[in-house]
C-alpha cells in the first residue's frame, strides 16, 4: 500500500497532456467565432449588454473582445492581441483573432496525431519570417514629396479602414475630413491633440471639421447672456482660479462685538474678489476660461467689460486650447501678463444642435483640430467615434512608415501561395505544417465572402488560379461578386497592419500550443466563505 501523496492544494484543477492542448484550441475557436462575422464590408455589428445592462454596438474586434468577459486563461491571448493590435496599428483586430484561430484549427489535427508542440512551433515562426520578407518585397511604397498622390493615398487608405464600419456609406466625406485632422498635427502626431465631440441630432453629413478646438458650453450663471458671443483677434486668458465668493466662515473663525466689524470682514471678502477680477480686466483678455467654478458676480462683472467667461472648463479641453492658442494656465491673478495670454483669430459661440459650442479657430501654432460627430443614436455615435479613431490611427501609421499593399485577402493569397511553393521544396514534417499555415492564411478572403454571403469555394479557387498565374494583386470584390485588382481598386492598407498582424497571430499561436498544463489554484479561503449576516452597524446582528 503506497501512501497517497498530496503536493497541491485540495481542489486544485489540474489537466495536462494532449487534451489539454486541444481543450485550449478549442476555447480560441468559440472566441473567433464571435467575432468571425464582423469581418469585411458586408460584415456585421454585434450588440454586447454589459452587466450594468449597457448596450455596446460595435464592429470594431477590440471593442467587441474588451467587452466580453472572458475567464478561460488560454482564450485570453487572443483578446490580449486583439487589444495590442488596436494600441499599435488602430485597425485589423478583427483579422488578428481570425488569423490566430484558423493557424490553430489547421494545425490541431497535427497535435492530435501527436506530433511534438515544438517541432509545430518551429514551423509556425519559419512561415512568420517568410511571410514578413514577402510583404516588404511586394509592398509598394510611395513618395512623400508628391503632396497631391501622398493625400490621395492617405484618403484611400482611411477609406478601406472605413469600410467595414457602420459609416461606409459616408467613406468618401469621412475620410477627408480624418486626412484633414491628421495633416493638422505636427511632426509627432499625438492622439489626444484630435478632440471628438458627439452631439445627437441632425445627419451624418452635418458633422464638421473644427481647425482648432471647440468644446461644449460649461454651466453658466446669470449674466451670462449679456456677454458678447463672438471676438476677433482675441485675447484668451486660462485660469486654474475660483472666481467665487468665499464665504470665509467656512473656514475660518472670526470673533467680532459689533455690526461695523462684520461689515468690514464682509467688504474685505467683496473686495478679494473685485481685486482679482480688475486684475484680469486690466490684462487686456477677452475671454477668461477656468478650470474651476466663476460665480455670478463674476459673470456680470465681465459682461459689463464686454468679455466672455467659462468655468469648470474640462481639463484635456483647457490644455487643447493652450496647445492651440499658445499662452499658459495661470493659478494666480498677480502676474498676469501678455506672455501668458493665448490669442486666436476668431472666437464665436455656436448652436449646434440642442448643445452650444465655444469655437477658438485660426489658432497661430494650432496643432490640435476637433471634430463634432453629428447623428441620430447615442450607440451610433460611439460607433462612429470608434471607426474614426480605426481610420486616424491607419491614417498616421501611413504617414509614419510609407508602403502600402492591396486589401481584401488579396495580399494573403499571395502569401498563402508563396508558401504552399516553399512547402514542396523541403522535406520532413515542416512540409505539411507549413502547408497547414498556408491554407490557413485563405481564411481572410473566405471569411469575406461568407460574410458577404458569396459561394466561398468557387470565389478561392478563381483566386488561387488568378496568384498562381502571377497576378498578385488579386482578391475579393464585394461590389460584383467576384474577383478583382484591389491593387487598381485602390482598396489599399498600410503593409506594418499585415506584418503586426501575422506576428501577434503567430506569437498566440506559438504560447496556446507551448502550455501543456493548466493548474487553476481553488478560490483562497476554502471555498466561498459564508458572508456574516448584515448588522445594524457596529457588527450587532438584527
Amino acid at each position: 500500500m503506497q501512501p497517497q501523496i498530496i503536493l497541491l492544494k485540495e481542489g486544485t484543477d489540474t489537466s495536462q497532456g494532449k487534451p489539454q492542448l486541444v481543450s485550449n484550441i478549442n476555447a480560441c475557436q468559440s472566441i473567433v467565432d464571435a467575432v468571425r462575422t464582423t469581418l469585411g464590408p458586408r460584415g456585421m455589428d454585434k450588440l454586447i449588454v454589459d452587466s450594468k445592462g449597457k448596450a455596446t454596438i460595435s464592429n470594431d474586434g477590440a471593442t467587441i473582445m474588451k467587452l466580453l468577459d472572458i475567464v478561460h486563461p488560454a482564450a485570453k491571448t487572443l483578446v490580449d492581441i486583439a487589444k495590442s493590435q488596436d494600441a499599435e496599428v488602430g485597425d485589423g483586430t478583427t483579422s488578428v483573432v481570425l488569423l490566430a484561430g484558423e493557424f490553430l484549427k489547421q494545425l490541431k489535427p497535427f497535435v492530435e496525431e501527436g506530433v511534438h508542440p515544438r517541432i509545430i512551433i518551429k514551423a509556425v515562426r519559419k512561415a512568420l519570417n517568410l511571410c514578413v520578407a514577402q510583404i516588404n518585397e511586394l509592398a509598394f511604397k510611395i513618395e512623400k514629396h508628391d503632396n497631391e498622390k501622398h493625400r490621395a493615398l492617405l484618403e484611400k487608405c482611411a477609406a478601406t479602414a472605413l469600410n467595414s464600419k457602420l459609416i461606409h456609406q459616408q467613406k468618401e466625406f469621412f475620410s477627408k475630413m480624418v486626412v484633414d485632422s491628421v495633416t493638422t498635427l505636427d511632426v509627432l502626431l499625438p492622439l489626444n491633440m484630435i478632440g471628438i465631440k458627439k452631439v445627437t441630432g441632425g445627419a451624418l453629413e452635418d458633422s464638421m471639421l473644427v481647425e482648432g478646438v471647440a468644446f461644449k458650453k460649461t454651466f453658466a450663471y446669470a449674466g451670462f447672456e449679456m456677454q458678447p458671443k463672438g471676438y476677433d483677434n482675441v485675447k484668451i486668458a486660462l485660469l486654474n482660479i475660483e472666481l467665487e465668493l468665499k464665504a470665509e466662515r467656512d473656514n475660518a473663525e472670526v470673533r467680532v462685538d459689533n455690526v461695523a466689524e462684520y461689515q468690514k470682514v464682509v467688504d474685505a471678502e467683496w473686495q478679494i474678489l473685485y481685486d482679482k477680477l480688475a486684475k484680469i480686466h486690466q490684462s487686456g483678455a477677452q475671454v477668461v476660461l477656468s478650470k474651476l467654478p466663476i460665480g455670478d458676480v463674476a459673470t456680470q462683472y465681465f459682461a459689463d467689460r464686454d468679455m466672455f467667461c467659462a468655468g469648470r472648463v474640462p481639463d484635456e479641453d483647457l490644455k487643447r486650447t493652450q496647445k492651440a492658442c499658445g499662452g499658459a494656465v495661470m493659478t494666480t491673478v498677480q502676474d498676469i501678463s501678455d506672455k501668458v495670454l493665448g490669442n486666436c483669430a476668431h472666437f464665436e459661440e455656436r448652436q449646434i444642435g440642442s448643445e452650444r459650442f465655444n469655437l477658438f479657430q485660426g489658432c497661430p501654432n494650432a496643432k490640435t483640430c476637433t471634430i463634432i460627430l453629428r447623428g441620430g443614436a447615442e450607440q451610433f455615435l460611439e460607433e462612429t467615434e470608434r471607426s474614426l479613431h480605426d481610420a486616424i490611427m491607419i491614417v498616421r501609421r501611413t504617414i509614419r512608415n510609407d508602403s502600402v499593399v492591396a486589401g481584401g485577402g488579396a495580399i494573403e493569397m499571395e502569401l498563402s501561395k508563396m508558401l504552399r511553393n516553399y512547402s514542396r521544396t523541403i522535406a520532413g514534417k515542416e512540409q505539411l505544417l507549413i502547408g497547414a499555415m498556408a491554407k490557413a492564411l485563405e481564411i481572410i478572403p473566405r471569411q469575406l465572402c461568407d460574410n458577404a454571403g458569396f459561394d466561398a469555394t468557387n470565389i478561392l479557387n478563381k483566386l488561387r488560379q488568378k496568384h498562381a498565374q502571377g497576378c498578385q494583386w488579386y482578391g475579393v470584390d464585394i461590389m460584383k461578386e467576384h474577383i478583382a485588382d484591389n491593387f487598381e481598386a485602390f482598396v489599399w492598407e498600410p503593409s506594418v497592419i499585415k506584418i503586426n498582424a501575422l506576428t501577434a497571430a503567430c506569437e498566440a499561436t506559438c504560447m496556446i500550443l507551448s502550455v501543456d498544463e493548466t493548474i487553476k489554484s481553488p478560490k483562497s479561503g476554502g471555498g466561498e466563505a459564508p458572508q456574516p449576516p448584515m448588522g445594524r452597524g457596529m457588527g450587532r446582528p438584527f
